[in-house]
């Protein structure tokens, strides 16, 4: 019985440094990981995802780097523009660790170098810029600032794939300055936008009178056009109706009846006129109207009558 104990123990015992040294000698290298491996204290070899065999005692792992892509957030700090104006900017860059070995041996802290490396380009940039183009021009410095951060950390083993700009502040001083220009600028935009409408109102008033001008005149022109047509054809039907039978007595009727009409007309009102002699013989002023009707058709008549030759 207490040799079969002793066995168990024994065979449990084995198992566990079994497991032990199979733990210590088999790694699985995670995806997008790279394990960089020293020998004796020197580099030997880096191991990508997938299993892996460990020498006890003689390897180890020394750097576990990831593969995917950081995010590091670069603390805000002071730059000058180039106009002498400070400025409190901060941002984020976007990298990858493309060697691993370089990455591991190239600099004593990655991620602490290239965030410092950041904030000395940025410096660089902003102090090439006036204080407007760092507010307009924020895609060049992001270009500029990633181009000089990835050269400059190409011996660490990565890539610089971005910097964005997320805030620049300026000094309150300069704020309160923006402020007011920026209320000037839209006091400006509506003085523009209120010249321009009442100038266009004007215009419009202007083109509306010269319409109405127009159509007026258009509208007296077609009134003395259609009374001029309409007098001519009234003409033509006294002319035709004269010149028909009895025509001539219905010409001494109607002037008979005007001569009687208007000087009752005078009769009524009192107004002092002055009258011919014969005016109380009411014949012989309508004879004297006659014949002067009667003589003003026959000079007419001479007048359409075509000479001889012609």
């Amino acid at each position: 019985m207490l040799f079969e104990n002793m066995d168990l123990a024994l065979v449990i015992a084995l198992a566990v440094i079994l497991v032990v040294i199979l733990k210590s000698v088999v790694k699985i290298v995670p995806q997008n990981s790279a394990w960089v491996i020293e020998r004796l204290g020197k580099y030997s070899k880096t191991w990508e995802a997938g299993i892996h065999f460990l020498v006890p005692f003689i390897d180890h792992i020394a750097y576990r780097h990831s593969l995917k892509e950081y995010a590091l957030d670069v603390d805000q700090q002071q730059a000058i523009t180039r106009d002498n104006v400070a400025l409190g900017i901060d941002g984020v860059l976007y990298l990858r660790i493309m060697d691993p070995r370089m990455a591991s041996y190239g600099v004593e802290n990655l991620l602490f170098a290239i965030t410092q490396l950041a904030q000395t380009s940025m410096r660089a940039e902003i102090g090439k810029l006036t204080l407007d183009d760092t507010f307009e021009s924020r895609e060049i410095i992001n270009a500029q600032v990633t181009h000089a951060i990835d050269e400059a950390s190409a011996s660490w083993g990565t890539k610089v794939l971005r910097y964005e700009v997320k805030d620049i502040t300026p000094p309150a001083s300069i704020l309160e300055e923006m402020e007011k220009q920026m209320g000037a600028e839209r006091e400006r935009r509506v003085a523009v936008t209120t010249s321009e409408g009442y100038r266009q109102a004007q215009i419009n008033k202007a083109e509306g009178d010269k319409q109405a001008q127009i159509l007026r005149a258009q509208g007296r022109a077609e009134s003395m056009v259609v009374e001029a047509k309409a007098r001519a054809d009234a003409i033509r039907e006294i002319s035709s109706s004269i010149n028909a039978e009895g025509g001539t007595t219905a010409v001494a009727q109607q002037l008979a009846e005007q001569y009687v009409a208007a000087f009752g007309q005078l009769a009524r009102t009192g107004t002092v006129a002055l009258l011919p002699g014969d005016a109380t013989d009411v014949s012989s002023m309508v004879g004297k109207a006659f014949t002067a009707f009667d003589t003003l058709k026959k000079q007419v008549d001479i007048t359409k009558t075509p000479t001889v030759g012609q």
